[in-house]
């Protein structure tokens, strides 16, 4: 398995020492890191970070916490991207410009499908456009697929961990309310336009909701790098609109942490 550099030698880079405005960190921090984990939520970086093994903090600014992890005697990054597609593309618009090649979202999601359990991991290779970010990257009929090589080691990873997981397709919506058919908003309110979708949506196969996968696949793939997207499941839409309890959700990140330690030292030790 070889997973492509397209992108390499091209791309607006900066110099070694300089620390970009929105991420807060420099390339010089990096120490020649090209794989970075995304998770949304700034307090997930410590633990995803030490689960991975030895780590330090590397840069906080706005919603990009920043730690910097040894896997295999390689530098990892995971960074933090806040909620949605708009802070996911500015992050990767600078990270991609300190060096970082492979994005993997790595995060908690909603399940939609009767058989993707609270608990289990769902591996993206693909997501449904339902927001507005990726429009700003590429045309609405232009795919938001994930990076084969990647997507096939997170499942070779699960696999090998024997961890339930479910691979298939997201409904990345920029709401998280009515664009996800939700109606215990303040007021309740869902445009008619989205009535209905969670259905359709459920009858097309989709497995999960969530808000930032979509601009995540464009935004590498307009850049020619490569990026996949695990997620534990925390909510089962089929069942309630209920997160699950602290001992599921729990169950769920340390499900996603083992996976992409072990995709992550085996793409290493591969020299991938």
């Amino acid at each position: 398995m070889i997973l492509r550099k397209r992108g390499s030698s091209v791309g607006n880079k900066v110099m070694s020492n300089e620390v970009l405005y929105h991420i807060g960190i420099s390339a010089e921090m990096l120490k020649g890191a090209e794989y970075a984990l995304l998770p949304g939520d700034p307090g997930r970086v410590e633990a995803l970070a030490r689960a991975l093994g030895t780590a330090e903090p590397v840069g906080c600014h706005r919603e990009y916490t920043s730690w910097l992890a040894d896997v295999e005697g390689t530098s990892v990054l995971v960074c933090s991207t806040g909620m949605g597609g708009p802070s996911v593309a500015i992050g990767m618009e600078e990270l991609a410009r300190l060096g970082i090649k492979n994005f993997i979202r790595v995060g908690t999601t909603g399940s939609i499908q009767k058989d993707v359990e609270l608990g289990d991991l769902v591996i993206n290779k693909a997501a449904v456009r339902l927001d507005g970010t990726s429009q700003h990257y590429a045309p609405l009929n232009f795919p938001a697929v994930a990076s084969f090589e990647l997507t096939l080691a997170l499942q070779q990873a699960a696999e090998s961990l024997s961890i339930p997981y479910h691979t298939g397709i997201s409904v990345s919506s920029d709401t998280f309310w009515p664009g996800q058919e939700r109606y215990d908003s303040y007021t309740g309110y869902v445009r008619k336009s989205l009535q209905g979708s969670l259905q359709e949506w459920q009858a097309l196969g989709a497995l999960n909701y969530e808000m930032e996968t979509a601009a995540l696949f464009i935004v590498a793939q307009s850049f020619g790098l490569q990026a996949a997207s695990i997620c534990g499941v925390v909510a089962k839409r089929t069942d309630s609109e209920l997160v699950a309890p602290p001992d599921l959700y729990e169950l769920a990140s340390q499900r996603f942490q083992a996976v992409v330690k072990k995709t992550l030292q085996d793409l290493i030790k591969a020299g991938k």
